[in-house]
């Protein structure tokens, strides 16, 4: 299949668009298809997709702009594949939404949408380059201009996203496993399954199992189960780790057992704790276990960025991967892909994402990075006037103005130890608050730069610049909030890449509902396309 692009899309005498009456057309341009058909549409950047397909001269390709701008809508009215394909056939709003009203048979077929999300997820695995993302920040960047947002302040915060998978015990998870990879042999070559395993393919046996126990035999259902694993594992040999069931067998395997004089057993406090990245389910192996704020979840973590200004606010970045990830890192990743601002950005953000490293990245991007809360020990208030090189490896001053007689700086600690004259220390007014110790010819404390830092930090929380940065971070909570309930994160793919896929076009969704806002309030529906 060849590429090639959708920019003209020429109105036939058959258009469906043209038969409608004076008022049908007033109400088709004063609804959401207009808006998406003239600024939505267009800007959609089909180049980028061009990788996709052959060079080689073939049967065309469905027209890009067409199948993004069907996923957005379909995450706009929460369609699935089949229900969209039929909408388009049969609904005028969405035919005008992505400039089909001219066709004769509409593009989009029951395969189409997946097909080209498969395209995607291989591109991304040989490449590592996810097409998708790159095409809805993009949107998204050309949203906040044409909503009049600069971006010179924006807004993060993390989400948690549970997987759809259903939660197992550790007995249930390694039968779960057994029982896969017996089917997968039991299909392939039925005669190496032994007679005592071939109760893992009967579909009945796991209730048997679970169900129709006594819970006095639960000691020995777990010895029947590593016994069986350690035969299964006998019987694969080599033979089968190519094979998806084998590889999650042998992972839970090592994430929930050990064998200890021979013998398998299951592993206790006493063999370390269980790793947060271990197999949950083998229905969805990418999914992780996190316990936040004293909750337990399994699945993954989104980090939202959000732009904001007087005419409202755009999502104009996300990520999304395990829930393992911190907030920290998140800022990082999101950090060093960042080019340099040509103004001065604000970026607000919780108590998460702190720390001196994070600040002294997000200033090399002209990036001023303001928390709304500092994780740690709080800093005396009169290291703030301290005096540091730029390195941070010496100590110019202290708050009375004073040099030091001499100091060492290690770098393990980034911690300075600095002497000063004793007379300097036993008379100063802040001795109180540096609390240096006092010897018979000098006083010495240990500090640091990022102790500095702090200190200044606390300051600037005090001020009413902070106060009001920190009710506008409040606005960014909002975010998680509006995708749960009206986006269905529950519906969610399994899997990391799928469900960064189908995130992806839930961020575009409500996006282009800002946008429609927007033009709804200024009274007029894109009658001057901006995203160009």
């Amino acid at each position: 299949m060849s590429f090639k692009t959708n920019s003209c899309q020429q109105i036939s005498l058959e258009d469906s668009f043209l038969t409608l009456t004076a008022r049908e057309k007033k109400a088709l341009e004063n609804s959401w298809a207009q808006v998406f058909a003239d600024e939505i549409f267009p800007a959609i950047d089909e180049e980028r997709f061009s990788v996709l397909y052959s060079e080689k001269g073939s049967r065309p390709n469905t027209p890009v702009n067409v199948i993004i701008g069907a996923l957005i809508i379909k995450e706009l009215f929460d369609y699935s594949d089949d229900e969209l394909v039929e909408n388009l056939m049969l609904d005028l709003h969405l035919q005008y939404a992505l400039h089909t009203t001219s066709c004769a048979e509409q593009p989009l077929s029951d395969k189409t949408l997946s097909r080209f999300r498969k395209r995607c997820y291989d591109y991304e695995n040989l490449h590592n380059v996810d097409l998708y993302h790159d095409c809805v920040k993009d949107l998204s960047a050309k949203i906040a201009r044409a909503m009049k947002l600069n971006g010179r302040i924006r807004r993060m915060d993390s989400m948690m996203i549970e997987s759809n998978i259903r939660f197992l015990s550790r007995m249930e998870l390694i039968y779960t496993c057994i029982s896969k990879l017996v089917l997968h042999i039991k299909k392939e070559a039925p005669e190496k399954i032994p007679e005592g395993l071939a109760h893992y393919a009967d579909p009945n046996d796991y209730n048997r199992i679970f169900y129709h126990q006594r819970n006095d035999d639960m000691q020995e259902i777990i010895r029947m189960l590593l016994k069986d694993s350690d035969s299964l594992v006998s019987i694969c040999g080599t033979d089968y780790e190519d094979v998806t069931e084998y590889q999650l067998f042998v992972r839970c395997l090592s994430d929930q057992s050990v064998v200890e004089n021979g013998e398998r057993r299951l592993k206790t406090k006493a063999d370390g704790t269980m790793n947060s990245s271990a197999l949950q389910n083998p229905s969805d192996p990418d999914a992780t276990y996190r316990n936040k704020a004293g909750k337990k979840h399994r699945g993954y973590a989104a980090n939202l960025e959000e732009t904001v200004g007087k005419n409202g606010s755009v999502v104009t970045d996300y990520q999304y991967d395990r829930n393992t990830r911190s907030d920290s890192d998140f800022l990082q990743e999101s950090l060093s892909h960042m080019e340099k601002e040509e103004e001065e950005t604000v970026l607000v953000t919780d108590g998460g994402y702190d720390g001196q490293d994070n600040v002294s990245a997000a200033k090399e991007k002209n990036v001023t990075l303001v928390t709304t809360a500092l994780i740690g020990k709080e800093a005396a208030d009169v290291l703030a006037d301290f005096k540091f090189s730029e390195d941070g490896t010496r100590l110019m001053t202290c708050a009375a103005g004073h040099e030091p007689v001499s100091q060492s700086f290690r770098e393990s600690t980034r911690q300075i130890r600095a002497s000063f004259d004793r007379s300097h220390c036993v008379n100063c007014p802040h001795k109180d608050q540096c609390h240096p110790k006092i010897h018979k010819k000098v006083a010495t404390l240990v500090t640091s730069k990022n102790a500095s830092n702090r200190a200044k930090s606390q300051r600037y929380m005090k001020s009413e610049e902070f106060s009001n940065y920190a009710k506008l971070r409040n606005g960014v909570e909002t975010v998680p909030s509006n995708i749960r309930r009206n986006y269905h994160l529950e519906k969610l793919p399994r899997g990391k890449q799928r469900g960064k896929f189908f995130f992806g076009s839930k961020i575009a969704a409500l996006n282009f509902r800002k946008l429609f806002g927007y033009r709804k309030g200024l009274g007029n529906y894109a009658q001057n396309p901006v995203l160009a």
